[in-house]
């Protein structure tokens, strides 16, 4: 009798809260009949580009009909390896998602192409991701992270009519600020000495010289990227780092770890956040590569945005100030589905 009591009562706080309540354990993890069931949830997916069909990697977690979270990793040319952080917080939180490996990172097809590297035929990819996946704009979060975030926007721009929210996280909005803030900000705070040097391989093309690295790791990546201790760094984000797809990742970021050149170069859609009006939620951190202030006026600059800051966080936040990422992360998640926002 108690147990049926408390029972009813969790339902009507449930249904004071407003929105969908959570899908029990049994409905989150048990059989939902879908085609990748016996894969643990992974499914490769057919992409048509300009140069043929390729396939490209996806992994389910859990079963919400009204919260679906796509994840667009960084790089570009990483892997979702690094964003393993989720499955730390989002099953509990009762938020369906899928891992993803753009085309040319590491689970996907990589074919050798370089004219599919450019940010339309990305965005034309996400798109068929989003059918083949049966996501709709009563379900849809779209989650970008650093390069991700670029590729979100861009996608948003494009087919906002499918989302029902959109995350943008530790990415500006233009790449010609960042550059400017990597240059007045970030690096004179280095040892200038060591920036010399790092830039000297740089200018000489010497970046798969060891010391390019080790000089980074502990001048920049230890302090803008992951503060954390390098042997402390979480498994994924290493294997992320030793998957990356180089030629994507040097065509369109560049080689240099302290700006972006190559296509991304130029890239600038700070004119055109206010077109974007499916609720949006922008994530910046105190010691990111992105300034977090510009983080801030990019959630004052969509119709419908919301910030959130991490103090001790830098360019990988979901991991050096995990608890304030997430909180932050599913609070909109649960507003969204709410229909707070």
């Amino acid at each position: 009798m108690l147990r049926t009591t408390i029972l009813l009562l969790l339902a009507m706080l449930s249904a004071c809260a407003g929105g969908p309540a959570a899908p029990t354990l049994a409905q989150y993890h048990g059989p939902v009949g879908r085609p990748d069931e016996l894969a643990g949830g992974v499914r490769m997916i057919p992409i048509e580009t300009p140069k043929g069909t390729f396939q490209v990697w996806t992994r389910r977690t859990g079963n919400n009909p009204t919260l679906k979270v796509l994840l667009l990793h960084g790089g570009p040319g990483m892997t979702c390896e690094y964003l393993e952080a989720m499955d730390s917080w989002l099953p509990g939180a009762g938020v369906e998602y899928y891992h993803y490996d753009q085309l040319g990172s590491f689970r996907s097809e990589q074919p050798n192409e370089p004219e599919l590297w450019e940010i339309p035929r990305f965005v034309e990819e996400v798109e068929q991701v989003r059918q083949a996946l049966g996501l709709d704009r009563e379900n849809f979060v779209l989650y970008g992270h650093s390069w991700g975030g670029i590729l979100a926007v861009e996608y948003a721009l494009e087919y906002q009519q499918h989302l029902k929210g959109l995350v943008v996280s530790d990415m500006m909005m233009s790449i010609p600020k960042y550059n400017e803030y990597a240059r007045n900000v970030l690096m004179p705070k280095m040892d200038q000495g060591a920036l010399k040097e790092i830039l000297a391989m740089e200018a000489t093309h010497d970046t798969e010289n060891p010391r390019y690295m080790e000089l980074l790791m502990t001048q920049h990546y230890t302090h803008h990227v992951l503060r954390l201790p390098p042997e402390q760094w979480p498994n994924g984000v290493m294997r992320a780092m030793m998957h990356v797809n180089h030629d994507i990742y040097v065509s369109m970021q560049g080689p240099s770890e302290l700006g972006a050149s190559g296509k991304l170069e130029h890239w600038d859609r700070t004119a055109d956040l206010g077109k974007i009006a499916v609720p949006t939620l922008v994530i910046g951190a105190q010691h990111d590569t992105m300034d977090p202030a510009h983080m801030k006026w990019v959630a004052s600059a969509v119709q419908r945005g919301r910030f959130h800051y991490c103090a001790n966080g830098s360019h990988l936040a979901m991991y050096d100030d995990q608890a304030v990422y997430f909180r932050g992360l599913l609070d909109f998640l649960r507003d969204l589905d709410a229909g707070r926002l």
